[in-house]
């Protein structure tokens, strides 16, 4: 929340930016001197370059990789929780960092996270898990969460089965210690859990002409990696200097051929040591 403050003041002090909400790409197109994109609605934006930093899902992904558009299913899920300190034993204490659990064939990872009012003081925090579990496979399918080979959207609470909640809250309490068992407990009481199917995007490339990709439309890793926040800040930062030079007439494709050129090999070895430990991961929950 704090990072989309800060960029959201950010925007709104830039002149040279038009923040349109609500908005939805149907599609991307391009020819020899412009690019543009349709909205649901029939609108039309063009402008000298697209890109698309639309994540997992991405529109412009399709104009730039046509034959490869889709992440696919890595074949598990997170289930994901936040509750306030508050609400846990005061004797339990947070690691200062992530704590990363092993327990039966799942993982957990369980970390502090400021409060609502931005406090990192004890007792004010929130306290943030995260579940990895590739033993309910069939629940994405049967409620359209995976189609296929393809992620669509989370579970939400009202996705997940009152059996699969008393489920996950048995297998809290003989897996993880306190204070995460705890943390997961009072989420599932809640019913304040969701269910992120993990996808995963190797990229061919990054670029067509004058449309881009940075991000999670570019580049989709395991969260396990820990690495899919900063390599999109460092999309960010490559594409803005390929730009820079000037993106008009034939300078466009080669500005972006050299965002390509210094992107591609970082972000397909990130995805790839990530999907070392999906392989591994989905091999021993088999």
């Amino acid at each position: 929340m704090a990072v989309h403050a800060r960029l959201r003041t950010a925007v709104d002090a830039d002149p040279y930016i038009e923040l349109r909400p609500h908005t939805i790409v149907r599609s991307v197109d391009q020819d020899a001197d412009s690019a543009w994109v349709i909205t649901l609605d029939q609108q039309t934006f063009r402008g000298d370059v697209v890109i698309g930093a639309d994540g997992h899902g991405s529109v412009v992904r399709v104009g730039v990789a046509p034959d490869k558009p889709d992440a696919t299913f890595a074949g598990y899920l997170i289930w994901l929780g936040l509750t306030n300190e508050s609400s846990l034993t005061p004797s339990r204490r947070l690691p200062r960092d992530v704590d990363i659990l092993s327990g039966g064939e799942d993982y957990l990872l369980g970390y502090p996270l400021p409060g609502p009012d931005g406090s990192v003081a004890p007792g004010s925090r929130q306290v943030g898990w995260a579940w990895y579990d590739a033993s309910h496979n069939d629940l994405l399918r049967e409620t359209g969460s995976v189609v296929g080979n393809v992620v669509r959207r989370s579970l939400t609470s009202t996705d997940i089965p009152e059996a699969t909640f008393r489920e996950l809250a048995d297998k809290a309490e003989d897996l993880w210690p306190s204070p995460w068992r705890e943390a997961i407990r009072d989420c599932i009481e809640r019913r304040a859990v969701i269910g992120t199917p993990i996808a995963e995007y190797v990229p061919d490339k990054l670029v067509n002409g004058r449309l881009a990709l940075v991000g999670d439309a570019a580049h989709v890793p395991t969260p396990m990696t820990g690495s899919g926040f900063s390599a999109s800040l460092h999309d960010a930062e490559a594409v803005a200097e390929a730009v820079a030079v000037g993106v008009r007439g034939s300078t466009v494709e080669q500005a972006l051929t050299g965002y390509e050129r210094k992107r591609l090999g970082n972000v397909r070895g990130m995805v790839q040591s990530g999907q070392q430990f999906s392989r591994s991961f989905t091999g021993r929950a088999a």
